[in-house]
């Protein structure tokens, strides 16, 4: 079978392929593990150019949650779901619907929630018809993104790389280069300008990047270069596999630290960037803050307060992880992915 001979397959427990004919739906939902409890992870809205580079992405996505949800502390287990459409479809609601029955069916081993292409009202709509859905607007006071506990997390991560690598506690004169100006970008954006950093930015999209360049006084970059920028830390916010054979010639930063998923192409990336003296903070880590601040609602009832200060934890996480990397003269990203697997075997 070409699901089991995929190189990302990688252990998965299950992987369903979802069609409704009556909504056009064409679905994915991997479930990689659920050792620790119910595997978790948002659902993507995509068009992707075909149903393999979908798989891909979400046998990656999946697989990523297991170790984030495990390197978080959360008794949740890791998958991901993906809907192959364009997320401005007019038939969105009917497509979300459609999929969420899906989801119902698996009866509570994979809960679903927000990512790119699907927003806290779009959960909303899943959830009329599933009970397994979080980061619901709903959940949350009017106006409030879930985003904004991701985003939280990608700017303690990088005060944390500014204290490993500089000794500094305040991000006053920091150069960052921000890819992807989604929810959580422009978040992230916001944080880091407050505190002072100077701004380089690029997205596809023309009016997000007019935004930030407004609001927070950025300079903007086209997509193709942003990873070239001469800045001290680089934060992909955007789709996957930035730090690839091309890519990884021309990064200029000290440190990347971002809050897109899969950023390294391959584990061999990780390696390159030690020999080169690039601090990387692998992803899984960095962005976790969505899962601690929303994905408790699986489980309990923390306040908002309660959630931000759960999500000011990944500082340490990060610091100790740098430390032991120097320590151990060893790639950030094997020294957590194998502290995720010891935490994931730890428990029958």
């Amino acid at each position: 079978m070409p699901v089991f001979s995929k190189k990302d397959f990688d252990t998965h427990e299950q992987v369903l392929f979802c069609h409704d004919a009556s909504a056009d739906l064409f679905g994915i939902i991997a479930i990689h593990n659920t050792n620790l409890g119910p595997a978790a992870g948002g659902c993507r809205m995509y068009p992707y150019e075909s149903t393999d580079k979908a798989l891909t992405d979400v046998l990656r996505l999946s697989k990523g949650m297991s170790y984030k949800n495990a390197m978080a502390g959360l008794p949740l287990g890791g998958g991901k779901c993906v809907i192959i459409a364009d997320p401005s479809r007019l038939d969105k609601a009917a497509l979300l619907r459609a999929f969420s029955k899906h989801v119902q069916r698996l009866g509570g081993k994979y809960w679903t929630a927000i990512d790119i292409g699907i927003n806290p009202a779009d959960a909303d709509v899943m959830a009329e018809n599933c009970d397994y859905i979080f980061t619901r607007a709903s959940q949350y006071p009017e106006g409030f993104n879930p985003s904004v506990f991701t985003a939280l997390g990608g700017f303690v991560g990088i005060k944390a790389v500014v204290k490993h690598i500089w000794g500094k506690s305040d991000l006053k004169g920091l150069k960052v280069a921000v890819q992807g100006l989604g929810a959580t970008g422009r978040d992230l954006s916001r944080q880091l300008f407050e505190a002072g950093a100077e701004l380089m930015v690029t997205d596809i999209r023309e009016e997000a990047v007019q935004y930030v360049v407004e609001n927070y006084q950025a300079t903007a970059v086209p997509p193709d270069e942003i990873h070239a920028q001469d800045v001290d830390v680089f934060a992909p916010c955007a789709m996957g596999a930035i730090v690839n054979d091309t890519s990884i010639n021309e990064i200029k930063a000290k440190a990347i630290c971002g809050l897109a998923n899969n950023q390294l192409a391959t584990q061999d990336h990780g390696v390159e960037l030690v020999k080169r003296g690039i601090v990387y903070v692998p992803d899984y880590v960095v962005n976790a803050g969505g899962m601690i601040g929303a994905g408790a609602k699986i489980f309990s009832n923390p306040t908002m307060e309660e959630s931000k200060q759960k999500v000011l934890g990944i500082h340490d996480t990060i610091l100790n992880l740098l430390s032991r990397a120097d320590q151990e003269k060893r790639p950030t990203s094997e020294i957590a992915d194998e502290m995720a697997l010891e935490m994931m075997a730890g428990k029958d």
